[in-house]
């Protein structure tokens, strides 16, 4: 038994010393950032703006990947199986790392297989209609949902997704039922938001703002626990007639779980240096998310709480996605 131990301790410190090697060597080529979801949206934005401010740091392209499908777990699954050398990274969200138990067949574990580097930021979502619909309050909308049950189509960035999750608990609070019409991201499903084809859609403000400034679409509530500062007229979904109501999307940047923790722990540095540069710093502000950099360790933290959040939602809502 002692043996046994000794051994186990004896790999384990040789896997962190190579795993030290390899982070003082990373990275001598391009790095491939994998975005689950289809250009638009507000991961494949996040995703180029990480890849414009931490390549120039590395001197090597990173280059942005978009892998959509099953609400970003096409994606995710293919960085889990990658391997773990630093040069398949991912854009993570609350469906990947937080609400994946609303699918009972996924081919992988994201809790077991993925790792977080950090949590990039958060921002709440824009409750937004088409420029045509006779929705011109939250209360308006709220009234005819809850008095027509399934009545309103609603758009989402696939089933599981944050757009999803923060409307299903929506749904929770309110007692309203809609039908969901699940897109392959945020990109595809404003399109017919705008074109009236659906008749509403709580998406990432980051996605979603250009089309509510350009009057394309409406914007009736931002879901937040306070109204954000680009659309300061907007109120809150609390406070326009769901008292209590407080949601919020996030991103992260992932890896699979066999990725070193000293390699791990650098590009945490790396990315933290990047994007606290007067520059991406700006960029962060004009998509509506903040900046919320943290240590692996507390991220980690981050995702059971989270988990557990969501994973009331699901039941709530009964969320049984395959």
């Amino acid at each position: 038994m002692r043996s046994n131990r000794l051994a186990r301790a004896l790999l384990a410190a040789a896997l962190c010393i190579a795993g030290a090697a390899a982070a003082q060597d990373y990275p001598n080529r391009p790095i491939r950032l994998v975005v689950p979801f289809p250009p638009g949206g507000a991961s494949d934005i996040l995703g180029r703006v990480v890849s414009e401010r931490l390549g120039p740091i590395y001197g090597q392209n990173i280059v942005v990947e978009n892998r959509p499908g099953a609400s970003g777990h096409v994606g995710a699954q293919l960085v889990a199986k990658a391997p773990g050398d630093g040069y398949t990274l991912m854009i993570g969200t609350i469906g990947i790392h937080a609400a994946y138990a609303s699918y009972r067949k996924l081919a992988y574990d994201p809790a077991a297989e993925l790792q977080p580097i950090l949590v990039l930021g958060e921002s709440p979502n824009i409750v937004l209609v088409p420029a045509a619909s006779p929705y011109r309050t939250f209360g308006d909308f709220l009234a005819d949902a809850k008095a027509n049950p399934g009545k309103i189509n609603y758009a989402s960035a696939g089933p599981g997704s944050s757009v999803h999750m923060v409307t299903a608990l929506f749904e929770v609070n309110s007692g309203a039922r809609m039908t969901h019409v699940a897109y392959k991201g945020s990109g595809p499903a404003l399109i017919d938001v705008i074109g009236g084809q659906v008749q509403v859609m709580f998406d990432n403000l980051s996605s979603g703002l250009p089309h509510a400034r350009s009057g394309k679409l409406r914007a009736l509530a931002v879901t937040g626990a306070k109204r954000d500062p680009k659309l300061p007229e907007v109120p809150t979904i609390a406070e326009a007639g769901l008292p209590g109501y407080s949601a919020s999307s996030w991103f992260t940047l992932a890896a699979p779980r066999s990725m070193p923790a000293a390699m791990v722990e650098k590009v945490n540095k790396d990315v933290r240096r990047a994007l606290a540069a007067p520059e991406a710093a700006a960029r962060f502000d004009a998509l509506g998310i903040i900046f919320t950099p943290n240590t692996p360790a507390e991220a980690a933290a981050f995702f059971k709480s989270e988990t557990v959040k969501w994973n009331r939602v699901i039941e709530a809502a009964n969320l049984k996605l395959d």
